[in-house]
Parts: structure tokens; sequence; C-alpha cells
């Protein structure tokens, strides 16, 4: 296993951290291990549903170039 050592963290953020770590009853180690999974978790998540979306838009109908718009079909319909 890895590791990692992170200085300069906020005093009020220590404090969180370790007040979540306490009501969850882990180490400060193991809350933080929990918190970067769902982090990294989460982000992958917003990824693939990105690449999803993404999909999804470049599968739409276009209409051609040259086709009348809606209001020229629209104002064609009510003249006949």
């Amino acid at each position: 296993m890895k590791t990692i050592h992170v200085r300069n963290v906020p005093d009020d953020l220590y404090k969180q951290l370790w007040q979540l770590a306490h009501a969850n009853r882990r180490s400060l180690n193991a809350q933080v291990i929990v918190l970067l999974s769902k982090l990294v978790g989460d982000e992958e998540h917003r990824n693939q549903q990105a690449n999803i979306l993404n999909s999804i838009r470049s599968r739409r109908f276009k209409a051609p170039a040259k086709s009348p718009s809606i209001l020229e079909l629209l104002r064609e319909d009510r003249g006949r």
C-alpha cells in the first residue's frame, strides 16, 4: 500500500475530519480513505454520465441544413 502525507491542513478542516471519524467509529486515516474513495467514485460516475449524455446528443435527429423551419412549415400549412 502507498502512503500519502498531507501538509498544511487547516485546523477547522482537521477538526471536522476528526469529528466525522469519531462519529463513524473510524480512525482519522480510515475516514480520509473512505472520503477519498467516495470522491473518486463520484467523479468516475460523473464522467460516465457525461459520456452517456454526449453519446445521446450525438445521435439526436438533426434536420438537413436546407430544410424549412417549423414556422415556415406552419405558415405553409395554414395557407392551404
